[in-house]
C-alpha cells in the first residue's frame, strides 16, 4: 500500500530582535538556498520570500520529515551560509523560535500571493502585528511577552 499526503505549512521566523538586516541584495540567493535545503529533504517548496527581518516558507513537507528539525537544519545551514558568503553583513544570528501554520492545499494560491507580496503587505503592517494576526487567524493561543 502507497503513503499518501498533503502537508501544506506556512513557516514564519526571523533575525535576532527582528534586526532588520536582511538586505535585498543577499536575500535571493538566501532563498535559493533554503530552496536546495528542502529539496534536498524531499519537501516541495512552492515560495520563499520576507523583509529585512523575517522570512515566510510555503512548504509541502515529506512524512519522514519531522517539522522542528526541518526548521532546525534551516536555521544551522543558513547561519552557516549567510556568514560564509556574506550575504548580510550585519546578520548575527536567527531568532530562537519560529513560527508554523498548516493549510489546506486549497488554500496554497492565496498564500503563495500572501508570501510574495510582503514588501507591500509590511508597508502597512509591522511584523509583530503580522505575526499577532497570523496565530489570531489560526486559532493559535500566545502570551504577548514571549512574541519576539
Amino acid at each position: 500500500m502507497s503513503s499518501y499526503n498533503q502537508l501544506l505549512y506556512q513557516i514564519v521566523f526571523g533575525t535576532r530582535h527582528h534586526e532588520k538586516v536582511m538586505i535585498k541584495s543577499g536575500r535571493e540567493k538566501l532563498y535559493e538556498y533554503i530552496d536546495g535545503l528542502l529539496r534536498n529533504k524531499k519537501c516541495k517548496p512552492y515560495i520563499i520570500n520576507g523583509v529585512s527581518d523575517h522570512l515566510h516558507i510555503i512548504t509541502d513537507i515529506h512524512p519522514s520529515v519531522a517539522l522542528a528539525d526541518l526548521v532546525k537544519d534551516i536555521k544551522l545551514a543558513t547561519s552557516l551560509k549567510i556568514r560564509e558568503e556574506n550575504w548580510f553583513p550585519n546578520f548575527s544570528y536567527w531568532q530562537k523560535g519560529y513560527s508554523a501554520f498548516s493549510y489546506n492545499i486549497d488554500s496554497k494560491e492565496r498564500l503563495i500571493n500572501y508570501v510574495a507580496n510582503q514588501e507591500a503587505h509590511h508597508n502597512e503592517v509591522d511584523t509583530l502585528e503580522e505575526l499577532k494576526d497570523l496565530l489570531i487567524e489560526n486559532k493559535i493561543d500566545f502570551d504577548e511577552r514571549y512574541l519576539e
